[in-house]
C-alpha cells in the first residue's frame, strides 16, 4: 500500500488531505467550545444547526462548485479554496454571536463543498494504474480515520497549554500548509468535455448518475449506509451516557471502536479487491451495518458496543472506499470531476435526512425503536440495490454499436465487435453518437 507513496505528486496531495484534515478535526473541538461559550446548554442545537447548514451547502453547492472547477486550473482551484477555509476559519474566534457561526460555516462548508470533489477527481488522474488508485483510496480512507482519534487528543493536549481559541490558528496553518502541498504538486492537465453552458454542467453529473446503472446503485446504497451510519453518529453519546449511565471517555470509546474497524477494512481491503469485485464487497459491507445496528437493542455493555461499533465501521469502510474505483469506470475523465461531485451532493443528501431521523426518533420513541427503524430503512435500501445494481452489470458483455461510425474512436479503439465491463447503457452515455 504505502508503494502508492513513491509517486511525488500524490505523496504531496497526501500530506495536503493529512494536514487539512487535522486542521479540521482541531476546528470541529474549537466550535463546541464556541458554542458552549456563546450558547451555554443551548449549545446542541447550535452544533446540530451548523451540522445541518453544512449539509445543505454540500447537497446545494457541490454541482455548481465542479461547473466553476472545470472552467478554472486545477491547481488554482484548490490553492484558492484552502485559502478561503483558512480566511473563515481565522474569523471564528472573534465571533461573538451564534448568527456570525452560521454564516462563516456556511462559507466554509461551501469552500469544501468545492474542495473535495475537485480533490478526489484529481487522484485517478495523478495515478493512472488502478491497484496504485486501490491503494491511495485505503491510504486516504486510513488517514480519514486517523484523524477522528489523533485530532482530539492533540486538541486535549493543547488545551493543557492554550485556551481554545488557538485551536482555531492550528486549523488555519493546517489549510495554508495544504495549499502549499497541492502547489508544488505536478498535477496533469485537465481533460477538457464538450464545450457547454453553466448550468448545463451543473446538472452534468446528476445526470450522468442518473443514467448509469452502477451508479444508481451507488447512490441507493448511500441511503442504507447513511441509515445505518446515523445511529452511531447521532446517538453513540446517549447509548453510552443514558443507556450504559457511563462517562465521556467511554463515549471516546465506542467511536474508538467505530474507527478501529473502518481502518481495518481499509487496510485489507487492496488484497481483498484483488479478489472480489466491488459490488460484492460493498454491499456485504452496507450489510454488515445494517445488521449492526438491528443489534443495537441487545448492546448491554460497554464492551458489546465497541465490538458492534467496530463492525459497523468495518461495513462503512468497505462501502465508501471502493466509491472512487466505480466512478473512475463509470465516467469519462473530462466528467469524472462533475460525477464525484454529483455523488457527494447526493450521498450527504441522504445523510442530511437520516441524522434528523435518528435524533428524533430516539429522542422520542427511544434508542431500540430508532435502531430498528434506521436497520429498515438500511434493509430496503439494500433490496433495492440488488435490483437497480445487478450482478450482471458488473460482467463483461458482448455487444457492437450499430449507431457508430466506423471512425468513430471507440469502433477505432475497441472494433466493431468487442466486449465491456460495462453495460450498453454505460457505453451509450460514454460514446454518444458523432454529431
Amino acid at each position: 500500500m504505502l508503494k502508492t507513496l513513491r509517486n511525488p505528486a500524490f505523496r504531496h496531495l497526501f500530506a495536503a488531505q493529512i494536514v487539512a484534515l487535522l486542521g479540521t478535526g482541531l476546528a470541529t473541538v474549537a466550535l463546541g467550545l464556541l458554542a458552549w461559550q456563546l450558547a451555554g446548554d443551548n449549545a446542541g442545537a447550535v452544533l446540530g444547526t451548523a451540522l445541518a447548514i453544512k449539509m445543505v451547502a454540500y447537497v446545494l453547492l457541490a454541482p455548481i462548485a465542479a461547473a466553476v472547477a472545470e472552467r478554472l486550473p486545477r491547481r488554482t482551484f484548490l490553492v484558492a479554496l484552502d485559502l478561503i477555509r483558512a480566511g473563515v476559519i481565522a474569523c471564528l474566534p472573534f465571533v461573538d454571536q451564534v448568527w456570525q457561526i452560521y454564516v462563516l460555516i456556511f462559507f466554509l462548508q461551501a469552500a469544501s463543498a468545492g474542495f473535495t470533489p475537485a480533490f478526489q477527481a484529481v487522484i485517478p488522474d495523478v495515478l493512472k494504474d488502478e491497484d496504485d488508485y486501490t491503494n491511495a483510496l485505503s491510504l486516504l480512507r486510513l488517514a480519514e480515520d486517523l484523524e477522528q482519534l489523533a485530532s482530539p487528543m492533540i486538541a486535549a493536549l493543547l488545551l493543557t497549554v492554550v485556551s481554545f481559541p488557538i485551536l482555531f490558528a492550528g486549523t488555519v496553518v493546517g489549510f495554508f500548509a495544504s495549499a502549499l502541498l497541492v502547489v508544488t504538486a505536478r498535477l496533469p492537465d485537465r481533460v477538457r468535455g464538450e464545450n457547454s453552458q453553466f448550468w448545463a454542467d451543473v446538472t452534468k453529473g446528476i445526470r450522468i448518475y442518473t443514467r448509469t446503472p452502477r451508479l444508481r446503485g451507488l447512490m441507493v446504497m448511500e441511503a442504507a449506509v447513511a441509515a445505518a451510519g446515523a445511529m452511531v453518529y447521532v446517538n453513540t453519546v446517549v447509548l453510552v451516557q443514558a443507556r450504559l449511565g457511563l462517562g465521556e471517555q467511554a463515549v471516546a470509546l465506542a467511536f474508538a471502536g467505530f474507527g478501529a474497524g473502518s481502518m481495518l477494512a481499509a487496510f485489507l481491503l487492496p488484497r481483498m479487491l484483488e479478489r472480489l469485485a466491488d459490488r460484492p464487497v460493498m454491499i456485504g459491507g452496507a450489510a454488515l451495518m445494517v445488521a449492526g445496528v438491528a443489534l443495537v437493542p441487545l448492546v448491554g455493555g460497554l464492551t458489546s458496543l465497541i465490538a458492534l461499533w467496530a463492525l459497523i465501521g468495518f461495513g462503512f469502510s468497505l462501502t465508501q472506499t471502493p466509491i472512487g474505483r466505480i466512478i473512475n469506470r463509470c465516467a469519462r475523465e473530462a466528467d469524472r470531476g462533475a460525477v464525484f461531485a454529483a455523488q457527494f451532493a447526493l450521498s450527504h443528501a441522504c445523510w442530511l435526512v437520516t441524522y434528523p431521523v435518528a435524533g428524533w426518533v430516539g429522542a422520542g420513541a427511544g434508542l431500540s425503536e430508532a435502531a430498528l427503524l434506521l436497520a429498515g430503512i438500511g434493509a430496503l435500501g439494500l433490496v433495492a440495490v440488488l435490483k437497480i445494481w445487478p450482478a450482471e452489470v458488473d460482467s463483461v458483455l458482448p455487444h457492437d454499436h450499430p449507431d457508430l461510425p466506423p471512425d468513430h474512436p471507440h469502433i477505432s479503439q475497441h472494433g466493431p465487435h468487442h466486449s465491456h465491463a460495462f453495460v450498453i447503457d454505460d457505453l451509450h452515455r460514454r460514446w454518444p453518437k458523432a454529431a
